[in-house]
């Protein structure tokens, strides 16, 4: 397996993939032999971009305790995005000629497009220059065991129980006893228990527990072992390492074929309890190769494991460690920092303590690492200086948990590293929607759909996932409502690893703001700011998370010509919206709900990248014919928009749209033709049935999500139109409600009737 496959492939491996995939793209190309451009300039950058592509990996890792390389690994990345800006600017020039026949960049344009690249392969050469002297190595001299200061701070594990007590955790240990002791899931000969949490949780010491507790003496394994896999993963090498731990004999075979033989020779008819400890791999052929000879095992044999990788070991049972209370959180923390030394345990202290356990949020290593550097100190303001002070801030040799997280970050694959790194942009314990952020990422074009098969949504939605299985994300709640939050150390490290890419205004601590930045985000009113954020030209993302914009919706645009996403909502000062909106290129989303927002421009249409627009909840009447609409439109939010009242009827030219949103909002006309557009997914709650038979037809047509509910059923004159609609098979629509008005009533009155339909486990409707 190739190293960078093994190691994930750094931050930075994403940016470079889009720009070589955009430097191969035709419209590029065709541009500069247009214009008899120097095409030379094109693989100049090229080959850069490979030399950087070699050695950003080793980079990524050494960045953690070298400063010198943290700082060249930010100019790279800022490199590399100017570089994607351009490409871009290229790509819009030849789109916009390609469509307007009679157009030409002028002489002007075209020079300057030239001069940006040739600065960008001079910036690139540059810093290749510096590589040697950062002792940067190419990917193939990267040791694949990861020999360096950081990750060598995670040390094998054994069964060996390290801690006598594990507070907090009596019903995680005793709902997993009762799952190895229990025959109720012996039916498959072969059962898998996976333990999972965020790096921290103490999932490696809950198991040496379990491992060790006496009951599991009743259950009378016929063989047991432990085995830590860590981090470079080969089948021949784990297979040799279980045999091993089952004879306790070191196993020297050189071939997979004889290893396997000894492993089914050892467990054929036999129950056995495997224990596989840090296990990071996640290709289902390597583990359908490991778990071959262990199906031979007896009738309830067992394997545990700890960390990710669930879903790809087809595990039997899945357990979520889950952080600690209040309570037990102080219990950790007390022992490692006052270690029984009661005499030490004055007032002054204790509340300062109980700040600290505050701010690790239930994480057993985070409260350990903290415990175990403050038994050393011994005044007051030195607790308070680390009360003040952030985990990062801490020396490697002095903490656990930062090896902990930054291993588990680490092993992500680069297109997730990228999507994580841009959460840096939430303040902490901000909770937050799963589609609203996929949404975010789209923007961005984070979402890598190769697969023509799926859509952008369902990539977003498969990144998500892999975020969450890895516990990057954590499930909350707001209001019943279900959302997710992020724990305040994996906030921290998003915004470590995004370095200045990301600015939060009121929340990170910093008299300017960066020029360097491209993702900002507000909590408060930035006016403040307003100069330094206006130095900051390679902007975005601009996100106004509380609605708060001290700046004119004009001046944002002039100032960032380069915005791919400009979020403002509940931002009431905004009434219109300018024409000069059409100069940004670049803006991908547009998010204005509930401003006082009235009319949108038909220069609209020029914001040929624009693939998001929200304006739900705004004042607007009426919305351009598809002409003046982004070309490339592909979400269109206009839920709870009062008074609009219909729709253009050429809105199914926008070929690209696959998501319209109009929940809560009235329409005096149901858009027509939507049926056309292939990959539409509709979400109304509302849909009144007119006079004609297309009226309810149409529906038929479209890809329905969500609730709806239909008015006017009585107007269905003949019954084999409402067949054609054929609902039941809409599987992304969960609620349906019917109306329709009897001819029976009170008095001259008709009488309403309500039918309710709701989708149950089997797909069907019943009602």
């Amino acid at each position: 397996m190739p190293v960078l496959e093994t190691l994930g492939g750094a931050l930075c491996g994403a940016v470079l993939q889009v720009l070589l995939d955009k430097l191969d793209s035709h419209k590029v190309v065709d541009y500069f032999r247009g214009r008899k451009l120097d095409e030379k300039l094109l693989k100049y950058l090229r080959r850069k971009l490979v030399s950087i592509n070699a050695v950003v990996d080793d980079a990524e890792l050494k960045q953690f305790v070298d400063t010198y390389v943290k700082s060249w690994l930010d100019e790279v990345r800022d490199v590399l995005f100017d570089a994607e800006d351009l490409l871009d600017e290229i790509d819009y020039e030849f789109s916009k000629s390609a469509s307007e026949l009679e157009y030409r960049s002028s002489a002007s344009k075209v020079s300057s497009l030239e001069s940006k690249l040739k600065e960008v392969v001079d910036d690139l050469e540059s810093l290749l220059n510096q590589k040697d002297d950062l002792g940067l190595k190419n990917a193939a001299s990267v040791r694949s065991e990861l020999g360096n200061k950081v990750l060598e701070r995670k040390n094998e594990s054994s069964s060996l129980v390290a801690e006598d007590v594990i507070y907090g955790r009596d019903d995680d240990k005793e709902i997993i006893l009762n799952w190895l002791t229990s025959d109720s899931n012996n039916h498959n000969r072969l059962s898998i228990l996976s333990i999972v949490g965020m790096g921290g949780m103490g999932k490696t010491t809950i198991a040496q527990h379990v491992y060790n507790d006496p009951k599991m003496k009743e259950v009378r394994f016929d063989e047991k072992a432990w085995v830590c896999v860590s981090d470079e993963f080969d089948v021949l090498k784990v297979s040799k390492a279980i045999i091993g731990a089952f004879t306790k004999v070191k196993d020297d075979s050189e071939t997979i074929e004889m290893v396997h033989g000894k492993l089914k020779e050892k467990l054929t008819g036999r129950k056995f309890l495997l224990v596989l400890d840090d296990v990071w791999n996640e290709d289902r052929k390597d583990w359908k190769t490991l778990k071959t000879p262990l199906r031979c095992g007896a009738k309830g044999s067992k394997i545990t494991r700890s960390h990710k990788v669930a879903s790809i070991m087809q595990s039997t049972y899945i357990h979520h460690l889950k952080q600690l209370d209040e309570d037990h959180s102080w219990q950790v923390f007390a022992k490692h920092a006052f270690q029984d030394e009661n005499s030490r345990l004055n007032y002054e202290l204790k509340e300062i303590g109980m700040k600290i356990v505050g701010k690790c949020k239930g994480l057993p290593l985070g409260l350990e690492t903290l415990g175990c550097l403050l038994h050393t100190k011994s005044f007051t303001s030195e607790w308070e200086g680390v009360l003040r002070s952030e985990i990062w801030d801490l020396a490697i040799e002095e903490s656990k948990i930062i090896p902990a997280l930054l291993l588990s970050y680490y092993h992500l694959p680069s297109h997730l590293k990228r999507c994580f790194a841009f959460c840096a942009l939430f303040p902490k314990d901000h909770k937050f929607d799963k589609e609203s952020l996929i949404l975010l990422w789209m923007a961005q074009n984070f979402l890598q759909c190769s697969q023509r098969s799926k859509s952008p949504e369902e990539v977003g939605e498969h990144y998500f996932n892999d975020l969450l299985s890895r516990s990057f994300f954590q499930p909350s709640l707001i209001y019943n409502y279900p959302c997710f939050v992020m724990h305040d150390l994996l906030n921290d490290l998003a915004k470590y690893v995004s370095g200045e890419m990301c600015f939060r205004l009121g929340v990170d601590r910093a008299e300017r703001v960066p020029k360097t930045i491209r993702h900002f985000s507000t909590v408060i009113d930035p006016v403040r700011c307003h100069k330094s954020l206006c130095d900051a030209k390679g902007l975005r993302t601009f996100i106004s998370i509380r609605g708060g914009c001290g700046m004119a919706l004009q001046e944002l645009i002039s100032n960032f010509k380069f915005l791919r996403l400009l979020s403002l909502p509940w931002c009431c000062n905004i009434k219109e919206m300018s024409d000069s909106i059409g100069n940004l290129i670049h803006l991908r989303s547009l998010d204005l709900s509930n401003t006082k927002i009235k009319e949108v421009s038909d220069t609209l249409g020029n914001l040929i990248y624009l693939c998001s627009l929200d304006l739900s909840g705004t004042r607007i009447e009426r919305l351009p014919n598809s002409t003046y609409l982004p070309c490339n439109l592909q979400v269109l939010k206009l839920n709870k928009c009062l008074y609009l009242k219909e729709l253009p009827s050429t809105l199914h030219e926008l070929t690209n749209l696959c998501r319209l949103e109009l929940v809560g909002t009235t329409l005096r006309k149901d858009p027509l033709h939507l049926g056309k557009l292939e990959n539409l997914q509709l979400w109304m709650d509302r849909f009144e049935v007119g006079k004609s038979n297309e009226s309810i037809i149409q529906l038929g047509e479209i890809d329905l999500h969500g609730k709806l509910s239909i008015r006017n059923v009585e107007n269905i004159v003949n019954p084999c139109d409402a067949l054609l609609v054929n609902l039941k098979d809409k599987t992304h629509l969960k609620l349906l409600q019917t109306f329709c008005l009897t001819e029976r009533g009170f008095g001259n009155q008709p009488f309403p009737r309500i039918f309710v339909y709701w989708r149950c486990g089997c797909g069907a409707f019943s009602g």
